[in-house]
């Protein structure tokens, strides 16, 4: 798969299907109409393209409305279900052939609908096929619609279609649904509208080392945004350190206790496990919420709050805790 930060250089713009939007979580939803732009764009002879933003749209409006705002206001930008690269991995594992990257900025959001059209979509571009989805909008204050993209599609001469949402249970599949399981750690719930457990992945680097001193040594994983979408101390497993998955306990967030930088880091202590595994691309999977985060007044209050998770995560995995979910 291709990936490009911007739009493909002139020399690379080849005829393609087009679907746009953040695809966050790339849940069932999502995969629904990946499949669809698979087949249309099959059916021409094209290859499939997804156009994505970064930071997401509502990120960049949050930040101008209400700098720093706090996660439960109002005005608060949505929590990220998944990294880039796990949403790149899971783009690539639908068959999308080339993703690009737009850096949503100002000269983006002021960006006139009929101009997005022409200089993104057909230009940028060369769409010949384009999907959406029923709720799609676009261009400086949300102006754009289907009924301006019918328009131009029969002038400009690409093929336009959308994609209806995607029910189950009669409830929406969405990355706000994903968020709000997430939220309440009901990865049952998330596993069901994500169509594949909840995880995230990365490299593992070397952090300050007091989990080794306090007897809880711990792989660390950087969150490279402000608002993850799960937050606390999680019964996990960790895939990519060997044949099985690693069995652990976890917690994501910014360790008030030792922090207060206010960044976040997932910490994941291994149970019967030490090897060397700086450096490794290793995928966390979430299976259970025992707690939230937490401050504490002592090195030894928090060490005996870690020596309580640790055994009840223990439990979880030998079976004695309720909600099992795997």
């Amino acid at each position: 798969m291709e990936v490009f930060r911007r739009l493909p250089p002139a020399d690379r713009r080849d005829p393609c299907a087009l679907t746009i939007g953040n695809f966050d979580g790339v849940h069932s939803g999502h995969r629904a109409v990946l499949a669809q732009l698979r087949r249309c764009a099959g059916e021409l002879g094209l290859p499939t393209c997804v156009l994505t933003f970064e930071p997401h749209p509502r990120e960049y409006f949050a930040a101008l409305a209400a700098p720093g705002a706090p996660a439960q206001s109002a005005l608060a930008p949505p929590a990220r279900i998944c990294t880039e690269r796990d949403k790149l991995d899971a783009l690539a594992d639908c068959g999308v052939d080339r993703v690009c990257i737009t850096h949503f900025n100002a000269s983006v959001a002021t960006l006139a609908a009929e101009r997005f059209i022409e200089e993104i979509v057909v230009d940028g571009l060369h769409t010949r096929y384009l999907l959406i989805g029923d709720d799609f909008r676009f261009g400086a204050k949300r102006r754009g619609d289907f009924a301006m993209l019918r328009e131009a599609a029969t002038r400009h001469g690409f093929e336009l279609d959308r994609v209806e949402t995607v029910m189950r249970g009669g409830r929406r599949i969405s990355s706000s649904a994903v968020r709000e399981a997430l939220a309440q750690g009901d990865f049952a719930r998330a596993r069901e509208l994500l169509g594949r457990p909840y995880f995230i992945s990365g490299h593992i680097v070397h952090g300050r080392k007091l989990g080794r001193t306090l007897g809880y040594p711990t792989l660390n994983l950087p969150i490279p945004f402000e608002r993850p979408a799960v937050a606390g101390v999680y019964v996990v497993r960790v895939h990519g350190l060997g044949e099985a998955p690693v069995a652990g306990v976890a917690s994501l967030g910014t360790r008030p206790a030792v922090e207060r930088d206010g960044r976040h880091l997932l910490e994941v202590h291994l149970f019967d496990f030490d090897a060397d595994i700086y450096g490794r691309l290793v995928r966390v999977e979430f299976l259970h919420k025992l707690r939230d985060e937490a401050d504490f007044d002592s090195i030894e209050a928090l060490v005996a709050q870690i020596d309580r998770d640790a055994q009840a995560a223990r439990a979880w995995f030998r079976g004695g805790a309720a909600g099992r979910n795997d």
